[in-house]
């Protein structure tokens, strides 16, 4: 799936609602996509292919890490680092000056997760003083496929929300109301929480 795409597909959601002809096809492709994007809202992840390579410039956490969007292979990965603070990210690292993290793409015992941080190891450091973002890291984004809790998430909100009535709230396009139907549904979030960047902690 590229990037823009829904989580899940049509038919998918179709077969969920157990649904033959095509009459809400427009519809329910307008719940996907409010969906979708509502489940990237929730997890500031990107969980489909942007199939080409392409650069994005970060402010590193430290002098040894920067942490990166979701990027799976590391065909057409290049990093640089801008050491004079012209905006300009002249010097590219070689592939012995950093390790990409989760080491083995393995996140508590599970397989098949990208890389989204950039250790420095040796003598290469991250700039840390700059005025601007000193780190562009060029790399295909996102990942390699849909984790199936993912898609999952997808059907469990789409299902619930086709069965609305089409209200604004029901099935809201873009907006954040798709973030909205997906944190109200506690089966949906209880298969995001682990893919969550930041979940917040309640004390």
């Amino acid at each position: 799936m590229a990037i823009g795409d829904s989580y899940a597909t049509l038919e998918e959601l179709k077969a969920e609602l157990r649904i033959t002809d095509d009459d809400e096809d427009a519809r329910l492709t307008r719940v996907l996509n409010s969906v979708s994007r509502g489940i990237e809202s929730v997890t500031q992840r990107q969980f489909n292919d942007a199939t080409l390579a392409t650069a994005r410039i970060y402010r590193p956490e430290s002098k040894v890490l920067a942490v990166v969007a979701d990027f799976h292979t590391i065909t057409g990965l290049v990093v640089k680092t801008d050491e004079d603070d012209d905006g300009v990210c002249e010097t590219t690292w070689t592939a012995a000056d950093y390790e990409l993290r989760p080491l083995n793409g393995i996140v508590s015992g599970q397989p098949g997760w990208p890389y989204w941080k950039v250790g420095a190891v040796g003598d290469r450091l991250f700039p840390d003083s700059s005025d601007r973002a000193p780190v562009e890291v060029t790399a295909r984004w996102g990942w390699a496929t849909v984790p199936a809790p993912v898609k999952e998430a997808c059907l469990i909100v789409a299902n619930e929300t086709a069965k609305l009535n089409e209200t604004p709230f029901g099935v809201a396009g873009f907006g954040d109301m798709g973030a909205i139907r997906v944190r109200a549904n506690p089966m949906a979030m209880s298969k995001l929480m682990p893919y969550v960047v930041r979940p917040v902690l309640v004390a």
